[in-house]
């Protein structure tokens, strides 16, 4: 890649990230103990972060367009998608603005998404890959960034990595002013690596995570069942996490899946209890694993290497076990996702990929391939 090319091309549609076409957000609390004048000042932050993308995350500042059969960021040399930062300045007390943090009210604090689905029907569409908010207090007292960035481009990982790259030009640039060269602290790649060294013809898997589904007729819900559950919290003090962090080193398995194996014995308890009539029918428990260590992937790379884990077992059965037989369950559905099973699920999200857009040319009306999430459900520790 040249720096005076007209355009440069990142390929989305061939790594698995592809399917991961969804924003996420992080909202972090900075205070102001000395209530300093010019604390995250504006222009800096708006000034760092544009030669950050600009720079050194060049799809972040492109576009997404889709042609012949594959989806790509396309960056170009004269022009920038460059993210949105808006901003408000609060009249509230700093403990007012924490129990907004703490309660992740994404409406006050979060900038607004749009629809992060790309399509061949919609091939060129605008919309930022980052956006960014930033919350001031009248008093001074604290700074609010509120982060909201597209899952195909950046997992966890790749986020807190982006994050330490700005935080420190932001800082080059407060110290010394305009600069000519900068080497970031963690220099990101954006080539999915080849993982097809993980490929073992002697191993088939079954991949009940993902359905086969008309789009035009599939409705988020619940099943199986009539009932629908349309949220569920978790929420979780500091003596429970305590006795369930204990439970979890007596057992061996992580917070994390004990944490899990909790909501799922809650949410189907309570279904059971909306409809006894379902105790015998499937309940399909999904999460997304990152499979970076288990892949070998750099965490500098940009990019979303999950894999989809599940685990089946009836209502009933859920709803009876105790929470440490559940989360030994939860534990094994994790345990599977090796590098093996990773490469397993490329070749089947490629190949109905492929699938998808033959269908497509041909004129046959085909389904399209999607995740399983039978709940959303949040935890608040």
């Amino acid at each position: 890649m040249t720096t005076d090319a007209p355009e440069t091309r990142f390929s989305i549609s061939n790594n698995p990230s592809y399917l991961y076409q969804a924003y996420f957000s992080y909202i972090l609390e900075y205070k102001n103990g000395t209530q300093a004048d010019g604390f995250f000042d504006l222009e800096l932050l708006k000034k760092s972060l544009n030669i950050l993308v600009r720079k050194h995350y060049k799809p972040v500042a492109g576009w997404f367009q889709a042609h012949n059969n594959s989806i790509d960021v396309v960056y170009y040399s004269d022009k920038f998608n460059d993210p949105p930062v808006t901003t408000q300045t609060l009249d509230m007390d700093y403990d007012t603005l924490s129990r907004h943090v703490h309660d992740c009210n994404v409406k006050l604090l979060v900038p607004a998404a749009p629809p992060a689905v790309v399509t061949f029907e919609d091939p060129d569409p605008d919309i930022p890959m980052i956006m960014v908010k930033v919350t001031y207090l009248e008093s001074k007292k604290a700074v609010v960034l509120g982060v909201t960035y597209h899952h195909s481009l950046m997992d966890g990982t790749a986020f807190w990595t982006f994050m330490a790259n700005w935080s420190a030009l932001c800082k080059h640039l407060h110290e010394h002013g305009e600069i000519a060269e900068f080497d970031i602290p963690h220099p990101p790649t954006f080539e999915f690596p080849d993982i097809s060294h993980f490929h073992n013809p002697s191993k088939t898997f079954e991949h009940p995570e993902y359905i086969l589904v008309n789009p035009n007729q599939f409705s988020k819900r619940l099943q199986p069942g009539p009932e629908k559950i349309v949220e569920t919290i978790l929420e979780i003090s500091v003596e429970q996490q305590q006795a369930l962090r204990q439970q979890a080193r007596d057992i061996g398995v992580s917070f994390t899946e004990i944490l899990c194996a909790v909501l799922w014995k809650g949410v189907n308890s309570l279904r059971l209890e909306l409809n006894p009539e379902i105790g015998s029918e499937s309940s399909l428990y999904t999460c997304t694993v990152n499979s970076r260590t288990r892949a070998g992937v750099s965490n500098n790379l940009c990019a979303s290497p999950v894999t989809i884990a599940s685990r089946e077992q009836t209502v009933a059965e859920i709803a009876a076990l105790e929470v440490c037989d559940i989360a030994q369950l939860v534990h094994q559905a994790i345990g599977k996702c090796t590098g093996e099973y990773l490469s397993s699920s490329y070749r089947y999200l490629h190949h109905q990929f492929k699938q998808e857009q033959d269908d497509k040319c041909n004129g046959r009306a085909g389904k399209k391939v999607m995740c399983v999430f039978a709940n959303s459900a949040s935890v608040k520790c």
